[in-house]
C-alpha cells in the first residue's frame, strides 16, 4: 500500500492530476531549453574546430563567420546568457587572429556581450563570462589606446575562480595572468590544476588543446 492510498479519494485524484501536471510542465521546459542548449553546444564545437584544427591563415575568416553565426543565436534566445558568452569567445578569438589596433573594435563588443551575459546570470556556463571578460582586462592594453586594468582582471579572474574552483579555463587563465603580472612562481599551482582539471563532457578537442597550453607555460615558467 502506498502512501497516496491513506487520502481521500478526492485528494487523491487532485495529488495524481498535479504530479501529471508538474511532470508535463517540467518536460515543456526541457523541450524549450533544448534547442538553445543544442545552439550553443554546436557554436562551441565550430570554435574548437577553429581554434585548435585549422590552419592558422584560415583561423580570422572563419571566427568572422561564426561571429555572425553566433550573434543570431544570440537574437533568437536574448534571456539566455550561454549565447552572448558564446558569442564574445569567438569575437574574442576573431579579435586576436585581427591582431593589431584594428582589433580593438571587436575587443569592445566582446566586453559588451560578457557584461551583458553577466547581467543575466553570471554563473551561467560555470562562470564563463567572468573568466574571459577578465582574459580581456589582462591582455588588452590600458588608457588611452584600451580599457586594460590589471586590477579588475584579477577581480574578475578570482571570481570565475570561486565559481569553478576545479576547472581548466579558470586555473589555466589565471595563471598566464600571474605570468603576465611578474608573479611566476605563483602560478605552477594554477597551471598545475588546469593540466589535472577533471574533463568536460563533449570537449576534448577544447581540453586536450588547453592542457598543452598549460604544459607549454609550465615549461618555460620552470625552465626560468
Amino acid at each position: 500500500m502506498t502512501r497516496n492510498e491513506f487520502l481521500p479519494s478526492p485528494l487523491r485524484r487532485w495529488l495524481t492530476v498535479g504530479l501529471v501536471a508538474a511532470t508535463a510542465a517540467l518536460s515543456s521546459a526541457s523541450a524549450r531549453a533544448a534547442p538553445v542548449d543544442d545552439a550553443v553546444a554546436a557554436l562551441q564545437h565550430d570554435w574548437e574546430v577553429i581554434r585548435y584544427q585549422s590552419p592558422a591563415g584560415e583561423r580570422e575568416k572563419r571566427f568572422e563567420a561564426l561571429a555572425a553565426k553566433s550573434h543570431k543565436v544570440s537574437e533568437t534566445y536574448p534571456a539566455r546568457a550561454e549565447p552572448l558568452v558564446w558569442e564574445g569567445i569567438i569575437v574574442s578569438s576573431w579579435a586576436g587572429e585581427k591582431g593589431g589596433l584594428g582589433a580593438l573594435g571587436l575587443v569592445k563588443q566582446a566586453k559588451a556581450l560578457y557584461e551583458s551575459a553577466i547581467a543575466i546570470d553570471g554563473n551561467a556556463l560555470d562562470g564563463s563570462a567572468y573568466n574571459s571578460l577578465g582574459v580581456l582586462y589582462y591582455k588588452v592594453p590600458g588608457w588611452p589606446v584600451g580599457f586594460g586594468d590589471k586590477a579588475k582582471a584579477r577581480e574578475l579572474l578570482q571570481k570565475a575562480l570561486a565559481i569553478n574552483p576545479q576547472g581548466i579555463d579558470p586555473n589555466f587563465f589565471y595563471g598566464e595572468y600571474l605570468i603576465e603580472t611578474k608573479q611566476p612562481d605563483q602560478a605552477v599551482a594554477y597551471l598545475e590544476r588546469a593540466i589535472n582539471a577533471p574533463p568536460r563532457t563533449g570537449r576534448t578537442v577544447a581540453d586536450t588543446g588547453r592542457r598543452e597550453e598549460a604544459r607549454a607555460l609550465l615549461d618555460k615558467v620552470k625552465a626560468k
